[in-house]
């Protein structure tokens, strides 16, 4: 190494900007082995932090389709899955857990509103459920980053009343208290700005031109092999933020269906892409930018709302040959178990499996950023054809800094603890929040 003095977390600065750097061997960005290892400590290297993501979708899946069995390379998927499959050995498919809480109102909202905490939802107009193991996270492990939580979603957040229940429980999977939902980020420039600009940064300004003079210094004291990583990931912002800048182009959110056939007003540009493939797949690169970058360790990407009103004529349907799946709204289509409503559940998949190929892409070290990291995907019901939710679908994905152990099918089908909380604390226990109880929850889930 050269006389370059580096901090503990490195950044990339700019006038206004600061844009946190990916692993790189000749940086100790996130902090040496510890003493003790048998290595002299210029040898040692980086340990990268745990990452938390939660992914959700609505509405529940394909009644008979949402099932895994076997072990390792030869588990065998249900079709739901199938897009995961080559990911198998990273995959823990959980079966039987659920939440006491959530089953009392059974309806959308009164189901979706714990499912991060399983706690009590008020009813009656009231706004009240529990602090979300993610943003518990967030106000401990998430501290030393720049972003604590990033909160993300692909449909916006329903204000209404549905059976005396508020729709808000619907459209949120983080709160950042009982009475607060943590505010979404359905804008992806916004989402970007977050991780990468000051609060003083001019809004034309890129983020790679105001930090690239301070890239090129870095580039002098780092290895061949560094700088080629470096150039790669500068390149991969390049393309985001170029992306960014035609998102909102066309104009209109896919999902979003106006009452009248032409607006009685403009729509304003509001940066959304059309394309709710494309809307998704943006909000997970900047997602994946956010923890590549250590700008933010935890965070939750809500791809729609239980009671979802998405459509996506992005799919051709099977059932009416010819047009897409966008005849009827996915609450109503999660209603059948037709092969459309199958199709649509493999379409949110291939966004949990492109999330996870884009994270196993990143190396950080010896280890790749999946291997770094939990992806806990679930959604409110099992199917949205009988709203049952005496037990949730959840699967877990990577390696959890090589605490998870991955291949396997866990069945807590039967069992009287089988609490989905107890599984929120054995993976808290993994990102250094050791506590005693949550939610309904009071024992962690030994087999995780």
């Amino acid at each position: 190494m050269n006389a370059h003095a580096f901090a503990r977390r490195t950044f990339l600065r700019g006038a206004g900007v600061s844009m946190a750097l990916p692993w790189l061997e000749s940086l100790r960005v996130w902090g040496d082995v510890a003493a003790g290892s048998g290595l002299a400590s210029s040898d040692r290297g980086s340990q990268a932090p745990v990452r938390l993501c939660v992914t959700f979708s609505g509405n529940g899946f394909h009644s008979r389709e949402w099932w895994a069995r076997g072990a390792g390379a030869e588990m065998e998927l249900g079709q739901v899955l199938t897009p995961l499959a080559d990911f198998r050995q990273q995959l823990l498919f959980v079966r039987g857990l659920y939440h006491a809480e959530a089953c009392k109102g059974n309806i959308h909202s009164s189901q979706t509103g714990n499912i991060l905490s399983g706690a009590p939802i008020a009813s009656g107009g009231a706004i009240r459920s529990g602090t979300s193991f993610d943003q518990l996270l967030a106000q401990t492990y998430g501290r030393s980053t720049k972003v604590p939580s990033l909160v993300l979603a692909c449909e916006t957040s329903n204000p209404s009343v549905h059976k005396n229940y508020s729709m808000l429980y619907s459209s949120h999977i983080s709160w950042s208290s009982p009475t607060s939902p943590t505010p979404l980020e359905l804008y992806p420039a916004l989402a970007f700005d977050r991780l990468f600009k000051d609060e003083s940064s001019p809004e034309d300004q890129s983020v790679l031109d105001a930090v690239l003079a301070d890239a090129q210094d870095l580039r002098r004291g780092i290895s061949r092999s560094d700088r080629q990583k470096l150039d790669e990931y500068l390149e991969s912002v390049r393309e985001i933020e170029q992306r960014l800048a035609n998102a909102g182009k066309r104009g209109e959110l896919q999902g979003w269906r106006p009452t009248l056939e032409h607006p009685s007003i403009p729509r304003p540009n509001d940066g959304i892409p059309q394309d709710i493939s494309e809307h998704m797949r943006l909000m997970i690169d900047i997602l994946v930018l956010g923890f590549q970058t250590d700008s933010t360790r935890i965070a939750t990407l809500k791809l729609n709302n239980d009671h979802s009103a998405l459509r996506f004529p992005n799919l051709s349907s099977v059932e009416q040959i010819g047009h897409g799946i966008d005849y009827m709204i996915h609450h109503l289509l999660s209603h059948s178990d037709g092969a459309d409503w199958l199709k649509v559940n493999q379409f949110f998949m291939e966004q949990v499996a492109y999330l996870a190929r884009k994270m196993a892409a990143v190396q950080e070290g010896p280890n790749t950023l999946l291997d770094n990291s939990i992806i806990v995907h679930c959604s409110s019901m099992m199917a949205g054809s009988a709203h049952n939710n005496d037990q949730l679908p959840v699967i877990v994905l990577g390696g959890g800094g090589g605490q998870l152990s991955g291949g396997r099918v866990l069945d807590y089908s039967g069992q009287s603890d089988r609490q989905l909380c107890r599984l929120f604390l054995s993976l808290m226990s993994k990102m250094d929040l050791q506590l005693d109880s949550f939610g309904d929850a009071t024992e962690k889930l030994a087999e995780v």
